[in-house]
């Protein structure tokens, strides 16, 4: 899994603990995921360029940075819709699309239902971010639609990934990175990450009992 990149933070195995617990509250996976998208983001962007200007301080004058490529984070909907604030927290200059998937429960394909993009896609690095890596269906039907719209530099960020689904993603999409905060050992036959930490979308937003 050359593309893979797992990234083993303590903090961030120490959050990804309580998003595992199912006695965590709907209210606390929610500040906790995006906790963690926060820190991924330093490690997902660490070889992004700069470019110099000169910034005045109350002082002096120095020389300053900036990203020197346009970012575009694109959630998948909807539990992608949790790692995009801690995202926005590090990177605030960047724009935000979204693509809309759902995953039907007997094929375990995934069906589009919603896209938008900002404009010049070629042009940005673009960030594709979901909590889980599973079938690798989702992130590689998103991978598409993205390449369909332009995009050329795409990472994907996920929480949770399945070698199940880093494969598909690799096999269809080869050139892509892939960031997570841990691989966990397979799915199951219902297509859910084991250990995991449950269907993602409903613990953020409460939609279902565990």
């Amino acid at each position: 899994m050359k593309n893979l990149t797992v990234i083993t933070h303590p903090l961030i195995r120490r959050d990804v603990t309580i998003l595992r617990d199912k006695k965590t509250t709907n209210a606390e996976f929610r500040t906790t995921l995006s906790r963690i998208a926060g820190m991924m983001a330093f490690q997902v962007t660490k070889d992004f360029a700069l470019s110099s200007f000169q910034v005045s301080t109350p002082m002096a004058t120095t020389k300053g940075f900036k990203l020197k490529e346009s970012i575009v984070v694109v959630p998948v909907l909807r539990a992608g819709l949790g790692m995009v604030e801690g995202f926005l927290d590090v990177l605030p200059e960047a724009r935000v699309g979204h693509v809309g998937l759902y995953r039907d429960e007997t094929t375990l394909r995934p069906v589009d239902y919603y896209s938008k993009f900002p404009r010049q896609l070629s042009k940005s690095l673009v960030i594709l971010i979901d909590p889980m890596l599973a079938t690798g269906g989702s992130a590689a039907a998103a991978l598409t639609f993205l390449k369909q719209k332009g995009a050329k530099n795409i990472r994907v960020v996920c929480l949770v990934a399945a070698p199940e689904g880093v494969r598909v993603v690799t096999k269809q999409h080869p050139e892509v990175p892939i960031f997570c905060a841990c691989l966990d050992r397979s799915l199951n036959a219902r297509g859910y990450i084991i250990p995991g930490l449950g269907d993602a979308g409903d613990r953020i937003f409460g939609t279902e009992k565990l």
